[in-house]
């Protein structure tokens, strides 16, 4: 926290951030929005994992392009050290790319398969101007193969299809890894890969954070593979930031109805509690409230089994639930639990729970939790 104060003290901005961003696609009553006035900050030190997590649909990706200065948001900012990512000049969306670095799904669609993937690393370094002749831009490139466990002779000369899915990915780390990024920005890195790849992939991230210093905002669908990686977790529901916190306490003790919801959806490894375990279903609601104006509500309240009248007329703030845990219901509010009906069953309340402004998380202050790796 101090490291924060300090930071705020002498007017440095925060490395990448997006302030109240909302993005709107199409118009009038087709019009999705993707991102409901989505805050967040990732400060440059300490480094931090942040997983984004939430259903697909849920504006996830919107968010990470964003971040990326690949989608510009309808309203709100996206910033890179205080300045507008979108009114960049040329040498700041250089010095931009070479700090924030993407690796996106398709391990596959992203590369040219014409090309060998020698030239991944060839277009990086003279782009970035990273090596001054041959042998010290091979010896870079031996380094980077090797930081995330490839051999330079299986990989060199070969093209994309004769690369498996695990390979390919661990190639564009290994190009992050050639500029030394202060953020990895992974959307959906590892949901084309098998179990066992993924786990490779994830060290990668955690080696990089623990001996580079490289931040990595993970978006995934896989709450499993969140509560692996660690660090802060961002629960995103229908464009909204609904929770917050760090992944130990989020997965261990959701203080959300839609969190609580997604981490019952998850398989049980033993067959006989899979077939055992009772569905979460809402109870039959008025369908005359399902047609009022949704952007000024609760977004969860059809499928809430604690919702409330309150849930149909106001969009709940953020509110503490918990040691540097957020969570945006209305179960949190003292005020309104002792003003309207109460529900058959409650998520733990905080009595003296305090609204926060906006759903913000900041990556440098939240605590944090080893990974466990097998």
């Amino acid at each position: 926290m101090s490291n924060q104060i300090d930071r705020a003290a002498s007017g440095e901005p925060p490395l990448l951030e997006m302030r109240n961003v909302t993005t709107v696609f199409g118009s009038g009553e087709a019009a999705t929005v993707a991102n409901d006035d989505v805050s967040l900050t990732v400060a440059e030190s300490p480094p931090r994992l942040l997983n984004i997590v939430g259903e697909s649909g849920s504006g996830k990706t919107t968010a990470a392009r964003t971040l990326l200065g690949l989608q510009k948001p309808t309203a709100g900012q996206a910033r890179w050290r205080g300045k507008d990512i979108y009114k960049l000049g040329r040498g700041e969306k250089i010095a931009f790319r070479r700090e924030v670095q993407a690796v996106f799904q398709d391990p596959y669609g992203i590369y040219n398969p014409y090309y060998k993937i020698n030239r991944v690393f060839d277009l990086t370094i003279k782009k970035f101007k990273l090596a001054k002749g041959k042998a010290e831009k091979q010896e870079l490139i031996e380094e980077a193969l090797k930081a995330v466990n490839l051999r330079p002779p299986d990989v060199l000369g070969r093209y994309p299809h004769q690369l498996s899915g695990g390979e390919r990915q661990r190639v564009m780390l290994a190009r992050a890894y050639l500029l030394k990024p202060k953020v990895i920005v992974a959307d959906e890195a590892i949901s084309m890969l098998d179990v066992a790849v993924r786990a490779v992939i994830m060290n990668i991230l955690i080696d990089f954070k623990d001996q580079l210093g490289i931040s990595t905002l993970f978006i995934t669908h896989d709450l499993s593979a969140a509560y692996y990686l660690g660090g802060d977790i961002m629960v995103m529901q229908r464009g909204r930031v609904v929770e917050t916190g760090s992944s130990a306490q989020v997965m261990d003790d959701p203080q959300h109805p839609y969190t609580k919801l997604l981490l019952q959806s998850i398989p049980s490894p033993d067959p006989d509690e899979r077939w055992s375990r009772e569905e979460v279903a809402p109870e039959e609601l008025d369908k005359s409230l399902q047609t009022r104006t949704t952007r000024r509500r609760c977004l969860f309240a059809e499928r809430c089994p604690y919702v409330m009248p309150v849930c149909w007329e106001q969009r709940p703030p953020m509110y503490a639930a918990g040691k540097g845990q957020h969570a945006a219901c209305f179960l949190h509010d003292a005020k309104v639990m002792e003003n309207e009906a109460q529900p058959a069953t409650q998520l733990p309340a905080q009595p003296s729970a305090v609204p926060t402004a906006q759903p913000t998380i900041v990556l440098a202050t939240s605590p944090e939790r080893e990974a466990t790796r097998p």
